[in-house]
């Protein structure tokens, strides 16, 4: 189990995170979530002003950049340079502004390099948008998390309302739409299924369905290891 490295993908709001927050867990794994790091680049690109095209003031922030997260009373709290931005990084604003972030080459490589060095001992459940197809091609297991746009834009609603961010779900489902696209189209790691992952449909699943259906396949992969 020390050794296990189980990769999460899918859209926004498909119930990777809390999935593999709940898997990590359960199995006494470490979790990590590199969806909240490009959430926290994208941050402070947004609030310096580094123009994007612009690659040697790209280059210089990202090297005196250090994203960590840690555990706090029960929750994953996400620190930009040694400051706390769980909340600043779940805004619409960065919302918006995280799909060209990571797009970007220079970002990713960046980023994917330090996940794999991060996960490189194994241990771990890491979720995002290209985890088993680009960062842990190797994974033990690879999971595929998907759901239909408008209950996706539900969840998401109510994430935002229990920060106090008031959005029409209609608006929230459009910029989901608009991010799917994004990241399905992208040149650089475009979102898509492993092949060797195996889909589940969260739609109409609660969470803790969907932490049986991936500590399931876990059992499963454990019993096949073991003959």
């Amino acid at each position: 189990m020390k050794s296990l490295v189980i990769a999460i993908d899918g859209p926004a709001s498909s119930g990777k995170s809390t999935t593999a927050k709940l898997i990590a867990e359960k199995l006494g794994l470490m979790y990590l979530d590199t969806g909240a790091m490009y959430r926290a680049i994208a941050l402070k690109i947004y609030q310096s002003g580094t123009e994007l095209t612009d690659k040697a003031s790209l280059t210089k922030l990202l090297n005196s950049t250090t994203v960590t997260q840690k555990n706090q009373n029960g929750e994953v709290h996400f620190l930009l340079d040694g400051i706390d931005v769980t909340e600043a990084i779940r805004t619409p604003e960065i919302s918006l502004w995280v799909g060209p972030v990571s797009e970007h080459a220079l970002v990713r490589e960046y980023l994917v390099n330090w996940q794999r060095e991060i996960g490189k001992a194994g241990g771990i459940v890491a979720d995002g948008r290209d985890i088993g197809t680009v960062v842990f091609p190797s994974a033990d297991l690879k999971v595929y998390l998907i759901a239909d746009s408008h209950i996706r834009a539900v969840r998401r609603q109510k994430e935002l309302a229990a920060r106090g961010i008031v959005q029409k779900v209609e608006e929230v489902e459009e910029a989901i739409v608009k991010r799917d696209h994004r990241d399905s189209n992208r040149e650089h790691s475009p979102l898509r299924m492993a092949s060797d992952a195996i889909e589940i449909d969260t739609t109409h699943l609660t969470v803790g369905d969907q932490v049986e259906r991936v500590l399931a396949l876990v059992k499963k992969l454990q019993t096949q290891e073991s003959k």
